[in-house]
């Protein structure tokens, strides 16, 4: 009797299959254009915080921040202009310090990827945002450009988020905004601080919005080895997310209109 035949593997050779995918790496580069928004931003801020204490050396009084703070009383008789107005003033040299340096930080980064007029949206949607919730949630007058930077840390954390994929040590840089946000905001309960949690809490919230329904969202285009990143997201895409935060943060000032 003959003897059985050995067993033979019936899966074909390894030198038959196909070799895994190769790993192509992108170069990501922003786009090499002047944060010119974070710029004017600055030198706006800058200016009337001069004309603030011109005004105080020369007519005794701050004329800018008696008509431009949040001042709940004369938003509720008409002044709507003090939910925005109170980003370009400031009352004291380290306040201004402190958030101008927020903005040079975080600004020409989130400019370049954001682009020019949709950084400024960022820009002065967080800064309604967080005026608006603290006008519904303390009676106490405000002003400073806190809550503007407040969203532009959010939107930085969204950015780096969605688009951790094509950015080294994502995982680090959001551990730090974390870190930052998280010591801003227990520094804010403490006694005596006077300083206005409610306008941060809304600035950071308006900021994440809008960052993560129409902020930067990186693809991949092209075929190798020429590929290049592209934003995903159609222009019409965040001016639906901008008009939505906006909308939204109106819609919560008009109910605290009804209940005066």
């Amino acid at each position: 009797m003959n003897s059985p035949e050995p067993f033979q593997n019936s899966y074909p050779p390894s030198s038959s299959y196909p070799p895994p995918p190769r790993t192509q790496m992108v170069r990501v580069h922003l786009p090499s254009v002047k944060p010119y928004a974070v710029y004017t931003l600055l030198g706006i801020t800058v200016g009337v915080f001069l004309l603030q204490n011109l005004s105080n050396y020369l007519l005794g009084g701050d004329i800018l921040e008696a008509y431009g703070m949040k001042v709940n009383a004369y938003i509720l008789q008409g002044e709507v202009w003090r939910l925005i107005t109170p980003l370009f003033l400031h009352a004291s040299i380290l306040h201004i310090l402190f958030n101008m340096y927020g903005l040079y930080l975080f600004g020409p980064t989130l400019e370049r990827a954001y682009g020019h007029w949709r950084f400024i949206a960022l820009y002065f949607l967080s800064g309604f945002a967080g005026d608006v919730l603290s006008f519904l949630f303390t009676p106490a007058a405000s002003l400073g450009a806190s809550t503007a930077i407040f969203g532009l840390v959010g939107a930085y954390g969204i950015f780096v988020y969605q688009n951790r994929r094509f950015l080294g040590n994502s995982q680090a840089a959001l551990i730090n905004i974390v870190i930052v946000v998280a010591l801003n905001l227990v520094y804010d309960v403490v006694p005596g601080s006077g300083i206005d949690i409610f306008g941060h809490l809304g600035g950071l919230a308006g900021g994440l919005i809008f960052a993560w329904f129409g902020g930067p969202l990186w693809k991949v285009e092209g075929l190798a080895p020429d590929l290049k990143v592209v934003d995903s997201r159609e222009s019409l895409h965040s001016q639906l997310a901008g008009y939505a935060v906006l909308a939204l943060f109106t819609v919560l000032a008009l109910g605290r209109f009804l209940v005066k």
